[in-house]
C-alpha cells in the first residue's frame, strides 16, 4: 500500500477533528478526498505528510511510519497545501531551484527544473517573479514544487484553486497521467473536478469518513438507483433473457418494447446488453443510463436531515 491509516485520529482540546478514521490507497490510485468546511480533510492531509501530529492510530506512507521516520516519509511524498506558500520575491526557476537543493537533486536539477516547467505549463511565464503571477500561476508553481522529486505520493488541497477554464483543463490532465503511476489524493470542493480526474472517492464529514467506493459505485448508488433503460424495436416475449444477462439484479418493464435493468456494474450490464442484442438479432432503438451526480450524493451524505416532528 503506498498510504495507509489506522484509527487516525486529530484531537484540539474537546474537539475531535478527525475521529479514528481507517482507509488505504494503492499505488495508480487518484482520489478524491472530499468533505464540507471543517470535516477533517486538510487536517487529515497534514497528519499523513508529517506536518501535525496524530493524536492516535497511525499513518504510514510507501511502508513508512509517519511519527517514527518523518523525513523518510516527506522523500517521497508532493505536497501542495491550501495554503500553497511561495516567496514571491524569487523568480520561477530560482524558487525551484531552491527546492531542488532542499531536496538533494544535484547534477539533475536544472533537466529536472526545465521538464517540470514544460508539464505545469509553466514556460510563458517562466523567467517572473512568483509575486507578479496570476493566482493560476502561482498555483501551478506550487504544483510544480510538489512534483519536483518525482515522488510517489501526490497530496494535493484544492490543486486547481484559481485557474482558468483553459488551465483547468491541462492540470487535469496532468494529475490523471502522474495517477497511471502514482497514488494521488487531491481534496476539492469542485464535484466536477473529481468526476473528471478520481477513480475513486473518500468523504469525510464531522472527523469521520462516511463513504469510501469507486466512483461509479457511488453515483450508481447501488442496486436501487442506478439502471440502464433499454427500448427495443420489438417486444420481447418475456424478461427471462434479460434477467440471465451478467450483473443484473432486478428488471423493471415499462412497456412492451422498453425495460429498466437495475445493476451494481452499469458498464458491465451495458456490455451484456450490446452481445445480447447482437446474438439474438434484437434492434435497440435507445439505451439510457441513470446515475446519480456526485454533488446530489455529497449533499445527501453532508447534510444533517431534520429531526421528524409529531
Amino acid at each position: 500500500m503506498s498510504i495507509t491509516v489506522t484509527q487516525l485520529s486529530k484531537v484540539y482540546g474537546e474537539q475531535r477533528a478527525v475521529d479514528d478514521i481507517s482507509f488505504s490507497l494503492n499505488k495508480g490510485e487518484v482520489v478524491g478526498f472530499l468533505g464540507p468546511n471543517g470535516a477533517g480533510k486538510s487536517t487529515t492531509m497534514k497528519m499523513i505528510t508529517g506536518y501535525l501530529p496524530p493524536s492516535g492510530g497511525q499513518a504510514s506512507v510507501c511502508g513508512y511510519d509517519v511519527v517514527t521516520h518523518p523525513m523518510e516519509v516527506r522523500q517521497r511524498v508532493g505536497y501542495l497545501p491550501e495554503a500553497n506558500p511561495l516567496y514571491s520575491d524569487m523568480y520561477i526557476k530560482e524558487f525551484l531551484g531552491f527546492i531542488a537543493r532542499v531536496h538533494n537533486l544535484g547534477a539533475n536539477s536544472d533537466k529536472r527544473i526545465a521538464e517540470i516547467i514544460a508539464l505545469t505549463g509553466l514556460l510563458p511565464e517562466s523567467k517572473k517573479k512568483i509575486g507578479a503571477l496570476s493566482k493560476g500561476y502561482k498555483q501551478r508553481v506550487g504544483l510544480a514544487q510538489a512534483l519536483l522529486h518525482d515522488p510517489e505520493v501526490l497530496i494535493l488541497d484544492e490543486p486547481t484553486s484559481g485557474l482558468d477554464p483553459n488551465q483547468l483543463a491541462d492540470i487535469r490532465q496532468v494529475i490523471k497521467d502522474l495517477g497511471q503511476n502514482k497514488t494521488v489524493v487531491l481534496s476539492t470542493h469542485i464535484m466536477q473536478e473529481v468526476e473528471a480526474m478520481c477513480s475513486r472517492v473518500i468523504i469525510i464529514n464531522k472527523g469521520k469518513i462516511i463513504a469510501d467506493d469507486s466512483l461509479q459505485n457511488l453515483q450508481q448508488g447501488g442496486s436501487e438507483n442506478g439502471y440502464i433503460q433499454v427500448s427495443f424495436g420489438e417486444p420481447l416475449p418475456s424478461s427471462s433473457d434479460l434477467q440471465q444477462l451478467g450483473g443484473v439484479i432486478r428488471i423493471k418493464q415499462q412497456d412492451a418494447q422498453t425495460w429498466q435493468l437495475f445493476a451494481a456494474n452499469i458498464e458491465e450490464v451495458q456490455k451484456n446488453l450490446l452481445q445480447f442484442a447482437l446474438i439474438n438479432n434484437r434492434n435497440i432503438l435507445s439505451l439510457q443510463s441513470n446515475s446519480q451526480s456526485l454533488e446530489a450524493i455529497f449533499r445527501q451524505l453532508t447534510t444533517d436531515k431534520p429531526q421528524a416532528t409529531r
